[in-house]
């Protein structure tokens, strides 16, 4: 499985408690912090939710190079999904 990393670019101040939890358990404490994941579905679903305040792999994931990031690695855990059936 491949690894993606996630930085911390803006502050979560000011948006819902529920973006502010996500942004946590992506392992992120302060701006500019960067943390290494495994490329799986939660991982990626949690990035979404929070696309407006981090970079993935040094691309700004609301941007439209991270959205095809994180739509590329969700078609590739759908289709290791049907392998593995």
């Amino acid at each position: 499985m491949s690894k993606i990393t996630v930085t911390y670019r803006k502050s979560a101040i000011g948006y819902a408690r529920d973006q502010k939890d996500t942004v946590a358990a992506l392992g992120l404490r302060r701006l500019h912090q960067t943390v290494e994941h495994e490329d799986s579905a939660a991982i990626l679903g949690m990035v979404h939710k929070v696309r407006h305040l981090v970079d993935i792999n040094g691309v700004a994931a609301d941007s439209s190079a991270g959205v095809e990031l994180l739509a590329r690695g969700s078609r590739e855990e759908k289709g290791k999904d049907r392998e593995s059936a």
